[in-house]
């Protein structure tokens, strides 16, 4: 199972991110989320949108960050990236230029956040981008539906909110299988919960694919031998 841990692009510098990135990799880290940040990063944590505006007041050039990130995927060629960003992002930037910059620089996995609509999405599809599509633990219908007609992975909610689960699926287990059963074939990454390398053991044994991993390292920032270290711990148990 991977383990993929969440990377705050440009924080407290971008050059301070390409080596945050090294770093996770050197720990046992296989997969990297790394975001754009927003300057409206409405349904981000207080903890995550405090980093993008530090990150934005350090640099205010989105030219800055897809520098970085072409300089992190010559660094590290054999690690995956999932590009996490938010629609307004996406605009200030220019959607045909932000299209051209995932593809020339093989940033192919996307989660878009922040939607007023499918258009942007639509057309990140047909240009060749994987959106993912995210999935609640009471498994909503419209989102399984969304899932099965995606062409990216199904960020599958980890660890259900008091009375989330229901009584025909009550744990990940049976959400992951219910997936499947319906004919879901693209990967089930599964976060949002997820705090502890049991945690990770948990979703390995439901039949995840790979487990997000976000604040808990994130906050580990200023200690690099800790953070290496859980790192490692939750890579043990994937």
């Amino acid at each position: 199972m991977n383990l993929i841990c969440y990377l705050s692009n440009g924080y407290p510098t971008i050059e301070d991110s390409i080596e945050m990135a090294r770093t996770y990799v050197e720990a046992g880290c296989d997969m990297i989320e790394i975001d754009f940040p927003s300057h409206n990063p409405f349904l981000e944590s207080e903890y995550i949108s405090n980093r993008m505006a530090e990150a934005l007041k350090n640099c205010d050039d989105f030219e800055k960050y897809m520098e970085g990130m072409i300089k992190v995927k010559k660094l590290l060629p054999n690690t995956n990236f999932i590009l996490m960003v938010y629609e307004n992002t996406v605009e200030e930037i220019g959607v045909e230029k932000f299209i051209r910059f995932c593809l020339d620089n093989d940033y192919r996995d996307i989660i878009l956040v922040g939607l007023k609509d499918e258009v942007i999405k639509n057309q990140f599809i047909k240009e060749g981008l994987r959106v993912s599509c995210y999935v609640q633990f009471h498994l909503p219908e419209q989102e399984v539906e969304y899932a099965l007609k995606s062409n990216g992975f199904t960020y599958m909610q980890a660890v259900p909110a008091p009375g989330q689960a229901t009584e025909e699926h009550p744990t990940l287990e049976s959400c992951i299988q219910y997936l499947r059963e319906r004919g879901l074939k693209n990967p089930i990454y599964c976060g949002v919960g997820v705090h502890n390398p049991k945690d990770a053991a948990m979703v390995k044994a439901a039949g995840g694919d790979g487990v997000f991993v976000g604040s808990t390292i994130l906050k580990l920032h200023n200690d690099k031998p800790a953070l290496m270290s859980q790192i490692r711990e939750f890579k043990a148990e994937c």
